[in-house]
């Protein structure tokens, strides 16, 4: 079978879709009515065109080993409903037999091709190291001097006791938040703000004050005492104060990855869209972060639908508990898992969100994935529990998201165990993807 016939479910296109209304104009495009043309290629491609309102129909091209898209119609949706369409088409019925792409397809798909060996030709160029370091050593002086006047506000504010937080509104840590965007540390600003908004998240707020509080204090004493830290934790700091690793130090893992989650989270002040992709490697079991972002009403570029297997290269940064990652060369295109994945129990999971603590401080959760348990819904909350009923996690919803997740998962579950794929913090855990026992087909959770 050809890369680009091992195709996706209908399901796992639509999750590419940016918005509802778009998932619902790429199903209307997803039979053969409107499509002429259509082909695909063996390294991955798929194009055809589609019959629109005007004379001329749109051309559109998909690159499965993105997935990336171009279209010629004046949507700004990435993909947008023709790019849907098309995949919905491919997905119910192929491409027929492989052939060359038309002109104006091949001319994208070379131009892509040729866009991906640019960066690894810009960095054999020369670098002038001195320069870079003098940058760098002003940077720090910045930070520096942006560190000691948070630790300043934060003296200050205990000084004055929590119980004014409420009056004293968010303004002031806007402020001091976009003190620290001055220093060049973006890192602390992130979290100035999420500190800033905790007085209004209700119902024991001063503890969670207290704490995240105290997290940033710990992480301004890190940088400055930088200098004594051993190197993996000094990076972590450096990372999370918002310095970004040098790519060409981070670790090199080809792996075939599984796409456990994805899902987009907005920064407390919506300025910013932050997408998350979770990945596994089947080979090295290994977990992976993406992380992308865009301005709001325009969802990030990168779209990976959960379930899939995608064979590429992740240069995971320094820092992070080793889990932030960016995705570099795929070398073949992304095809559903014909399998769920391993899970552990609820012990083990606390003990792996232990061990990344030792190495990131700062760290708000664990990548897990638990099975086989059973979701318990309670008065006081609910509970994922071993399937021998000996041991249970708490269950968050962190970031936001729906307990209509919840009553899915226990859809899904039916009293009976399943294998569930989320995050495990200090707070509980966040569920994010499930699978029936026996079933390779994920449930993204909303």
């Amino acid at each position: 079978m050809t890369e680009q016939g091992v195709r996706w479910t209908a399901e796992q296109v639509l999750a590419l879709a940016p918005d509802d209304a778009s998932r619902k104009a790429g199903a209307k495009l997803g039979g053969a009515g409107p499509w002429s043309q259509t082909g695909g290629s063996a390294s991955g491609s798929v194009w055809g065109l589609c019959k629109g309102s005007g004379s001329t129909p749109y051309r559109t091209v998909v690159d499965l080993r993105g997935p990336a898209y171009k279209c010629s119609c004046p949507s700004r949706k990435f993909p947008c409903k023709h790019a849907l369409g098309l995949l919905l088409l491919w997905a119910a019925e192929g491409s027929g037999e492989t052939g060359e792409a038309p002109d104006w397809a091949a001319a994208w798909l070379a131009e892509r091709a040729a866009k991906a060996a640019r960066p690894a030709a810009a960095a054999a160029g020369p670098v002038d190291e001195e320069a870079a370091k003098r940058r760098a050593e002003r940077r720090a002086a910045r930070i520096g001097a942006g560190v000691t006047e948070l630790e300043q506000r934060l003296e200050d504010v205990l000084r004055g006791g929590l119980a004014g937080q409420q009056q004293a509104g968010y303004a002031p840590w806007e402020e001091t938040a976009a003190r620290m965007v001055d220093a060049q540390a973006p890192g602390l600003a992130a979290r100035v703000r999420e500190l800033g908004t905790i007085p209004s998240c209700g119902p024991g707020w001063p503890a969670r004050m207290l704490e995240e509080g105290a997290l940033l204090h710990l992480l301004n004493r890190g940088w400055l005492g930088l200098a004594g830290l051993p190197e993996p934790l000094a990076a972590t700091v450096r990372s999370r104060v918002g310095l970004p690793g040098i790519a060409a130090e981070g670790e090199v893992v080809r792996d075939r990855w599984l796409v456990l989650a994805q899902y987009d989270s907005a920064s407390p002040d919506g300025r910013l869209i932050t997408r998350r992709t979770w990945l596994r490697g089947l080979g090295s079991g290994r977990p992976a972060l993406v992380l992308d972002f865009g301005p709001p009403g325009r969802p990030p570029g990168l779209a990976l639908p959960v379930g899939l297997v995608l064979e590429a290269e992740a240069r995971f940064r320094p820092g992070s508990a080793g889990l932030r990652a960016d995705l570099g060369e795929r070398s073949a295109a992304a095809a559903p898992c014909d399998r769920a994945p391993a899970g552990v129990g609820t012990g083990a999971a606390l003990e792996a969100y232990g061990a990344a603590l030792r190495e990131d401080p700062w760290l708000d959760s664990w990548p897990v994935v638990l099975g086989p348990v059973i979701p318990i819904p309670g008065e006081s909350g609910w509970q994922l529990a071993d399937a021998e009923g000996t041991s249970a996690l708490p269950v968050t919803l962190a970031g936001g998201r729906s307990r209509s997740g919840l009553w899915q998962l226990a859809a899904l579950s039916g009293g009976g165990p399943v294998t569930v794929f989320g995050e495990c913090g200090h707070r509980g855990f966040t569920p994010l993807t499930a699978w029936q026992p026996g079933c390779p087909e994920p449930v993204a959770l909303g």
